[in-house]
């Protein structure tokens, strides 16, 4: 089924804040819509209003036909104690609900009692609840999930425990769900979050063979490039938002030739403003002059000069409130507010040993899974990047390193004098249940609390962050505070697991400026195409099926 989502004139924000309003937009069949924004800007609960799961504030949302099939899956994948990867592709897709309903309309169709007067005949109930489920692909579902598993490369039963998985095997069932799903209007929070390269380009292809429109979020700028055909802004600093026409790389053309206008335009309002105001307090001075030198030079008896100066006094006052009115009738220009831009640095320790880590052999056995053997030798200052398949051991191949997990055979070996800053895939050091205002107090216990609370708004983390618990701030605000953690610490190794998951566009981009001007050991594992382009590295990784190459 074809189908076209309408929003018009939406307001969308939560706890008594509007975040945006008066939003227009339509998708229709093969749109792709890519939302970006600063995190917090109300992406996620635009595309929460769009799949009818929040009220708006504002507006209205409307489907053509109306029960047209949406799809909403969030960024994070919920992983319920448990739930099967079957259970968990059947919520995902839908038909787990259209299942339920289906048997529902079945059970009514069957019920011989008495129907109430003016409630729907059961059998249009059931019909409609059947072609809902035959849309939705439950039909054949237990099929086709085993051969997309297998084709992501996922040995894997379909009763196997989704908590049980790793984060790249949870990553690639939700990237099965997505393939398997059967939506008419697809909306996706960012769905490249802890997908590998091939895993990228399987998603990209997906979008791009659908028929259906797509509203997606995503920071992933080579993905949004790749994939989106028009792009809405959220412009969370002038309050504003905007439909751009083209791909994304347009998009950020066409962005900065509004913001150069709305500067130039802003530019000549004030300066002729200015001069208007300058011109009209000289009038008045002029005219205030002569009323007083005509006062101090006319004798009561000179008439004629007095009436001469009065008349002069007066003209001075014609011009002074022309120029008020000329400056009255100026078209008001707002002057563009500045967006609020994260100012990162990376704090540096002294130098560690020459040194810095190095594997002799080394392996490691995790069940069925083997890293290595490994020899290899990370020296200070190295800049290197390892890439992957989700699975391959690049997370293993990094606690072996920092010296977290003891090889299985062969030898690993730290260096001395190493400070390791480190962001990790699960943001582990930011879990938890206490306010994130005593977690930073406990790894920054030097720092005086009014100094950890400056710290942490600088990275846009205000007052209502810092008290609550960590487990209810949301991944990129963990991710920010992460980074706040590495500008507070001295480090001289720095690892960095996925840094750009959750990360809005303009972080990543002062994330990859900091990377530049750092100046200690850098491992660097992304999926990340535009940042693998941008970071200056010296040596590569790849890692595949535990085995570690140097490229």
């Amino acid at each position: 089924m074809t189908a076209t989502l309408v929003a018009k004139g939406l307001a969308g924000g939560h706890d008594h804040r509007t975040l945006f309003s008066s939003l227009d937009l339509v998708v229709a069949p093969g749109d792709v819509v890519g939302v970006v924004g600063a995190n917090g800007a109300g992406k996620s609960t635009l595309l929460r209003i769009l799949a009818g799961l929040s009220t708006p504030l504002e507006g209205s949302v409307s489907l053509a036909p109306t029960d047209a099939f949406v799809g909403w899956l969030p960024q994070e994948h919920e992983r319920m104690p448990g739930e099967t990867v079957a259970q968990y592709v059947g919520r995902r897709t839908g038909t787990t609900v259209a299942t339920a309903e289906m048997d529902a309309a079945a059970s009514a169709l069957g019920d011989t009692a008495e129907r109430a007067s003016g409630a729907p005949d059961p059998a249009d109930t059931y019909s409609a609840a059947l072609e809902r489920w035959l849309a939705s692909g439950a039909a054949d579902l237990d099929e086709r999930l085993p051969v997309v598993l297998a084709e992501l490369g996922l040995e894997l039963s379909a009763d196997a425990l989704m908590t049980s998985l790793s984060g790249g095997q949870a990553a690639r069932v939700g990237l099965a769900a997505l393939l398997l799903s059967r939506f008419d209007i697809v909306l996706l929070d960012e769905p490249t979050n802890d997908l590998d390269l091939d895993g990228l380009e399987r998603l990209e292809g997906f979008i791009r063979g659908l028929r259906g429109g797509v509203v997606l979020v995503s920071h992933d700028r080579e993905f949004l490039a790749r994939s989106v055909t028009r792009v809405l802004e959220l412009d969370l600093a002038q309050g504003t938002n905007r439909v751009y026409g083209g791909g994304y790389d347009a998009f950020l053309e066409e962005r900065e030739v509004a913001k150069r206008h709305a500067r130039e335009e802003y530019d000549e309002f004030a300066a002729k403003k200015d001069d208007l105001v300058s011109r009209a307090r000289t009038q008045r001075e002029w005219s205030s002059q002569g009323v007083r030198n005509a006062m101090k030079k006319s004798p009561d008896n000179d008439k004629i000069r007095r009436k001469a100066s009065a008349e002069s006094s007066e003209k001075q006052a014609q011009k002074v409130r022309q120029m008020e009115s000329r400056i009255a009738r100026l078209d008001e220009v707002e002057e563009p507010r500045k967006e609020w831009q994260l100012q990162f640095t990376i704090g540096s320790a002294p130098r560690s040993s020459s040194v810095v880590s190095t594997l002799s052999a080394a392996t490691v056995t995790l069940g069925s899974f083997t890293l290595g053997p490994v020899s290899l030798q990370v020296t200070a200052g190295d800049r290197i990047g390892i890439t992957g398949p989700n699975g391959a051991g690049k997370s293993t191949l990094l606690t072996l390193l920092l010296g977290r997990l003891a090889p299985t055979t062969g030898t690993a070996s730290l260096g001395t004098s190493v400070e390791i800053g480190e962001i990790d895939q699960a943001r582990a050091v930011l879990a938890g249940p206490g306010p994130l205002v005593d977690r930073f107090s406990s790894l920054l216990p030097s720092l005086p609390i009014a100094d950890l609370r400056t710290l942490l708004a600088k990275f846009g983390l205000k007052a209502d962050h810092v008290n609550r618990p960590l487990a209810e701030l949301s991944p990129g605000e963990r991710t920010r505070a992460g980074l706040a953690l590495l500008q507070a610490r001295g480090v001289n190794l720095l690892v960095l697991d996925e840094p750009t998951n959750h990360l809005d566009l303009v972080a990543i981009e002062q994330l990859e400026q900091a990377l530049t001007s750092y100046e200690g050991t850098l491992l660097l594992v992304t999926h990340d195409r535009r940042m693998l382009e941008t970071v200056e590295l010296g040596r590569h990784w790849s890692v595949a099926a535990g085995v570690v190459t140097e490229v």
